[in-house]
């Protein structure tokens, strides 16, 4: 049987100098190039994505404006409300009115509902951490019928039952955002 370290001492002393395979380090460099090739291709659809920070309070009849152009006004996009809340949130759902205004000055406002939790209290949403992110779907299959600049408007709508007037400050929301993505062909 032939000692590796002692072939390795003989073939140096012959001007050649071999090294011997670190697994570790084979490993990294598919391992790294994996992770960026996921990171990029999640996110290629993606037009446009902005968040705004609410510092995990959101006062009532406070918007949380965007500004963006028409991608194109051909294609369809699907548009995304994305909030992330921590364990501050006290409700288990929540309603937003969003309002969005063309370049022309048409403007389509909805009322949405959007559930926070499971039937049991955890809570729905990406993450680790007491931090939640909710991938909320506002709009499907739009195709922008005029190019320009688009804004979109969000206002939270909650109410306690039995009460009037809505809630003046939503604790445990941290960022709310707007995200625009190529509508898939399926």
């Amino acid at each position: 049987m032939i000692n590796p370290r002692k072939a390795a001492t003989e073939k140096k002393d012959r001007g050649v100098e071999i090294k011997e395979a670190n697994p570790e380090k084979m490993l990294k460099k598919p391992v790294v190039f994996l992770i960026l090739l996921l990171i990029v291709s999640c996110d290629s659809n993606s037009v446009f994505s902005s968040y705004e920070s609410l510092d995990s309070e959101w006062e009532g009849r406070t918007s949380v404006d965007f500004t963006f152009q028409a991608p194109d006004t051909i294609q369809p996009y699907n548009l995304f409300i994305n909030v992330r809340n921590n364990e501050k949130y006290p409700f288990s759902n929540l309603f937003l009115i969003v309002n969005m205004e063309f370049p022309n000055g048409n403007a389509v406002t909805d009322t949405l509902e959007y559930q926070m939790t499971k039937p049991d209290g955890s809570w729905l949403g990406e993450g680790f951490t007491s931090l939640k992110e909710n991938k909320l779907w506002y709009k499907e299959n739009v195709i922008f019928p005029v190019s320009g600049e688009y804004e979109i408007r969000i206002e939270h709508a909650m109410r306690i039952n039995g009460k009037v007037d809505g809630v003046k400050i939503l604790e445990g929301v941290k960022d709310v955002g707007v995200k625009i993505e190529k509508a898939v062909k399926q």
